[in-house]
């Protein structure tokens, strides 16, 4: 017999779109993996070097605290302080082992079972199965086209009921790739505090935000933010390392108190080497996540022209690592579609159906693992399907 609440769940997406390779006959050319969200381009080679400098240290194979290494939590308030133009502690941040653990400590602290978190929808598959197994419910405020795939401020009202502890955001979106507009992020924020729920902000993809945007929100200026904003963040898209698991929260010090209980009984402490090499890293490579920005922006202006050419499919948004797409067969569930996809064109996409409910006749393309040579093969490749 298994727990139930487990049993319940879809197997993981990614691992399910990653066995459809072995259906393609190569005779497209190359597999073209527009599914999992990694880095398209290697580590800097200071961060490989600061990685194995640090893996041989004595340090780095023993216990560290469980809210973080010191070095990397105040390297990191600082850094937070000089893209938001605030002040932070370093006693208001903890390291995680990555970002979806920093999501599930974080439900964990503010949520029990059979309260509740709203998600947007189309919503991270991750969230919403981190969600199911903790028992805890999940309210649905839906995306619309005409909004930008963004919710509606009187819907997420209309939505907070007396179990809800918090609403979960994450923009750059998972799977849309829809920015939040600071001024929209202020509106929710206020209205979060209002009614007396906690927002929690996924912010995994911030590095890869449109070159001409400034800060991504004011909420860290915002007296008493420590009360109600989480602030999540993911360090494996920026430095080109989810292998090592490497993840963040922002919140005030009773959070973060929370949190350590959680963390101790689920992993102890991050990894250490990520933790040892990350911390200079955050100044020394400013530029070169700057560059990479630049090149992510590039390729996302290029599959938007792309699948605009491509007659019956239609772009609703894209932006950061994401593309959504709406595909243009209409009566043909989403699975169908990139199983096809896979076989017959050679081309891994997430179908819409691991992102919600209403999502059948969309596929969520990962345009940040393909160079921009790759992306131009679309059309081809799925002309004949």
């Amino acid at each position: 017999m298994f727990n139930p609440a487990i049993a319940s769940l879809t197997a993981p997406p990614v691992s399910v779109v990653l066995d459809w390779r072995a259906s393609y006959n190569g005779d497209k050319g190359a597999l073209i993996d527009m599914s999992q969200a990694v880095p398209g381009y290697a580590a800097h080679p200071d961060m490989m070097m600061a990685l194995a400098d640090a893996a041989a240290t004595v340090d780095a194979a023993r216990y560290g605290r469980v809210e973080g290494d010191d070095g990397l939590r105040t390297a990191y308030a600082a850094h937070l302080g000089e893209i938001y133009d605030s002040t932070v502690e370093m006693g208001e941040t903890h390291i995680t082992s990555g970002c979806n653990q920093a999501f599930v400590a974080s439900a964990l602290a503010v949520a029990g079972r059979g309260e509740e978190i709203l998600m947007t929808r189309p919503c991270y598959f991750n969230h919403e199965s981190a969600l199911g197994m903790l028992g805890i419910n999940i309210g649905y405020v839906d995306c619309h086209t005409e909004n930008g795939m963004r919710p509606l401020v009187a819907d997420i009202d209309a939505a907070i009921g007396p179990k809800t502890r918090a609403l979960a955001i994450v923009t750059p979106n998972n799977p849309c790739g829809t920015i939040y507009p600071a001024d929209l992020l202020d509106e929710i924020f206020t209205l979060c505090r209002k009614r007396g729920i906690w927002l929690i902000l996924d912010e995994t993809y911030r590095d890869f935000l449109p070159l001409n945007t400034g800060q991504p929100h004011r909420l860290l200026s915002h007296d008493g933010w420590q009360d109600t904003l989480i602030q999540l963040y993911s360090f494996s898209k920026s430095y080109c390392m989810p292998g090592h698991r490497l993840g963040a929260v922002t919140g005030g010090a009773a959070l973060i108190a929370e949190l350590a209980k959680i963390i101790d009984n689920i992993q102890i402490c991050a990894p250490r080497t990520p933790q040892i090499a990350v911390a200079p890293m955050l100044r020394q490579l400013t530029d070169w996540r700057q560059e990479n920005r630049a090149r992510i922006a590039a390729r996302s202006d290029l599959f938007a022209e792309i699948i605009a050419s491509m007659d019956g499919w239609t772009l609703l948004s894209t932006g950061a690592y994401f593309g959504y797409v709406k595909h243009p067969f209409a009566g043909t569930a989403s699975i169908e579609v990139a199983q096809d996809m896979a076989r017959k064109a050679g081309v891994l996409t997430i179908p819409g159906t691991f992102f919600g409910e209403g999502q059948e006749d969309y596929l969520r393309f990962a345009f940040a693992n393909a160079g921009r040579d790759v992306i131009a093969e679309l059309p081809d490749r799925l002309a004949g399907l």
